[in-house]
Formats: structure tokens, sequence, C-alpha cells
């Protein structure tokens, strides 16, 4: 049985492009309304307008004018400006190109692990940090006991063959294969049976851990 998955990676608004400056201001009002743990019925009271209205204005169908901000903006505790803070926030985008990686020591680095960070963005409007490394194996690279850390790991094979432990079990992996598991399991590279092995590792976790 499929999982169901709730997001639509395809999916598009066909209003955004029109209207980017509402979407912009009803994600800001709705994530200020949760971070409140308020309800659309409860704003409804405390500012007179309406929850169809209220529901609109969230879902970026409707231009909310001055006066309709400033009363939401009262009602949530927040300046005017925060409203607009979405739509004139910088969205980055990181492009590496094939070879240019830059080589560091992750935490955890064992002698001839080489890893190759892919690209980086610090705190950013997901609240997750996610971190693409293509790590690569040789005759020379140890072995070594498994580690743990916080998050979500996608291993996916690229060259080579390698036996990696996660928890209690050993998956082999060869490529085209992949590996996706929570990392807070004990989990590593056990065995290198055909060298040089090549992966993508991407790994993902909370923007505040």
């Amino acid at each position: 049985m499929k999982p169901a998955l709730n997001q639509d990676p395809h999916k598009v608004r066909p209003d955004e492009r029109e209207k980017v400056l509402e979407v912009a201001i009803g994600r800001e009002v709705r994530a200020h309304r949760r971070k409140k743990e308020i309800t659309v019925a409860d704003l409804s009271q405390i500012t007179g307008l309406s929850i169809g209205m209220l529901s609109k204005i969230e879902n970026g169908n409707t231009s909310p004018s001055l006066t309709t901000l400033q009363a939401l903006a009262n009602a949530l505790s927040v300046p005017l400006t925060s409203f607009f803070r979405g739509f004139e926030e910088h969205r980055e985008a990181v492009h590496t190109k094939s070879g240019e990686g830059v080589e560091m020591d992750r935490a955890g680095t064992r002698a001839k692990h080489q890893y190759n960070l892919l690209g980086h963005i610090g705190s950013n409007g997901s609240g997750v940090i996610v971190e693409p490394y293509l790590i690569t194996l040789t005759a020379e690279s140890d072995i070594f006991p498994t580690f743990q850390h916080a998050g979500i790991e996608t291993i996916y094979m690229l060259e080579g063959e390698v036996d990696y432990r996660h928890g209690d079990k050993v998956y082999p992996l060869k490529p085209g294969d992949t590996l996706f598991f929570d990392a807070d399991a004990p989990h590593g590279p056990e065995k290198l049976v055909k060298l040089p092995s090549r992966y993508l590792s991407i790994i993902s976790y909370p923007q505040d851990h």
C-alpha cells in the first residue's frame, strides 16, 4: 500500500504570480495566528472581521486594506510591517558545478572519507536545514563504529558497493539503490564491498536543533 503524501511537488497556484503580495500577507497572518494558538473564529471575534474574510486573507484571495491589516496587527500583537516579510524576503538558491563541492570534515568523519558539501542554505523560512554531501570511499578509507545524529538522512548510491548498517540491520547498497532513514539510530558503512564507492548523503534536521 502506497503512503498518502500531502504535498504535490508540481503544484502551482494559478493566482500566485498575479497576487504574490496577497499570498505573502496571507501566509504571515496565518503563521502569526497559529503562533498565538488562536483559531480563525477567535481572531474574528477579536477583530470584528468575518470568518469568511479572514479565510480569504489567509489564502491570499483578497487584498486587505491598511485598516484591516492594522486591526490584524493589533489583534496579533505584531508590527504591521511583519505581514510583508514573506514578500520582501530573499529566497536563496545554490548552484554547485561538477567538481566544485567544498571538501570538508564533518563531525564523525574518519580517515580517507571524502565529504564534499554540495550546497548550504542557513536560516530559512522552511524551518529545516538540509546538508547534501557527495561521499567518496577508497581502499584507504577507515571502517568505523556507527554514529548517530538528529534528523532524517537519505543515501543514494552512485558507484561501487557498500554494506550499510542502520540500527540492527545491514543493507547491501549498489548503484541506483536508496536508503532513507531516521539518523538518530546508529548508522554507517560497515563493509566496503566494491571500491571506489561514491554516494549522495542528504541530511535534514530542524533549524533550531
